[in-house]
């Protein structure tokens, strides 16, 4: 089996700094996709803490777990110029989660690349809200971004994160089949992972993926 060499990263103390370019905005019918505000964070940690959501991850986080991801997507948006976007309902004006862009934190045969993830409330879910918000990151990537592709990561056996994979049009490629070297994984069934590539040179990209960016 290839070696895959986990890349660790750099933990520092938590220093939230909601500053620098906040005009990464990309707009769907009915979601509103932006930087992170610090009111988020006490709706972020309950998503977190809701082992329904958590299903398919080593556990729960903690609050301030939770907080470093908000920590490092904004790091992440200042280095590079793009992120996870937090997600908000326009009717509501309500945080519901994330869905965005970050480079895969560790060495497999696939990288360097860029991966698409998204992390929704629970009561939320069966909505179409993440595959909206995907296709408009999506073409963002592409359009704005100039990426050639963007890949999607998930355990073997997440069947609802599969189908948005495949609602977005990108193919599940067998061969980069993985896994997880993430540390909490090294004994846990969830290492067994699964890679899909958008297919942009196809007819596979999805109608109405075009939204206001």
């Amino acid at each position: 089996m290839q070696k895959i060499l986990y890349r660790k990263v750099y933990e520092e103390a938590v220093f939230f700094i909601f500053m620098g370019n906040r005009s990464a905005e990309l707009n769907t019918t009915r979601l509103g996709l932006r930087r992170w505000k610090e009111s988020d964070l006490v709706p972020f940690r309950a998503l977190n803490a809701d082992a329904r959501v958590m299903e398919f991850y080593p556990g729960t986080l903690s609050a301030q777990e939770s907080d470093d991801i908000v920590r490092r997507a904004e790091k992440h948006f200042e280095a590079h110029g793009f992120g996870l976007f937090a997600v908000e309902r326009k009717d509501k004006g309500e945080f519901i989660g994330f869905v965005g862009l970050q480079n895969v934190p560790f060495d497999a045969a696939f990288t360097p690349a860029v991966e698409i993830g998204w992390r929704i409330a629970f009561e939320q879910w069966n909505q179409g809200l993440a595959t909206e918000a995907a296709k408009a990151v999506l073409t963002f990537a592409r359009e704005k971004l100039g990426l050639r592709e963007v890949v999607a990561l998930t355990y073997r056996g997440n069947q609802r994160s599969r189908r948005v994979m495949e609602k977005l049009g990108m193919i599940y490629d067998p061969g980069c089949d993985f896994d997880n070297p993430h540390p909490l994984l090294v004994e846990s069934w969830l290492k067994p992972h699964v890679l899909y590539r958008t297919d942009w040179a196809s007819n596979s990209w999805p109608v109405g993926s075009r939204e206001s960016l």
